[in-house]
């Protein structure tokens, strides 16, 4: 188990994962921090920046969704059922890091 440090929407976190996994939860938190910067929800409470945070990452799950079930797929292609495979991995790490938010997640705000 490995600890990762991120700053999002100017607040500093420290994120347990697991071994080799620590870039792409780093990159995961450069992701967020950009979404609570392009929403203008930095300076909200810790909790609901990162609400809004996983609402507008959920909403973009939504709509890749429903753009793939509304786009019609080739017989033999299975390139519908890849994107929706990796849809669902991505809404299950979604899941995951709302988890690890709600469990008691440590952190140091950036005024300390």
């Amino acid at each position: 188990m490995s600890n990762v440090s991120l700053e999002i929407g100017g607040r500093s976190f420290t994120v347990a994962c697991g071994a080799g996994e620590e870039e792409h939860v780093a990159q995961l938190g450069r992701e967020i921090d950009a979404r609570v910067t392009q929403s203008g929800t930095r300076g909200l409470s810790e909790p609901r920046m990162l609400l809004f945070a996983a609402l507008l990452l959920a909403d973009e799950v939504h709509e890749l969704k429903a753009m793939t079930a509304t786009e019609p797929q080739p017989a033999e292609d299975d390139t519908g059922t890849i994107v929706a495979e990796t849809l669902n991995m991505l809404a299950t790490r979604i899941e995951n890091l709302a988890q690890l938010v709600e469990s008691g997640l440590e952190y140091e705000t950036a005024d300390h």
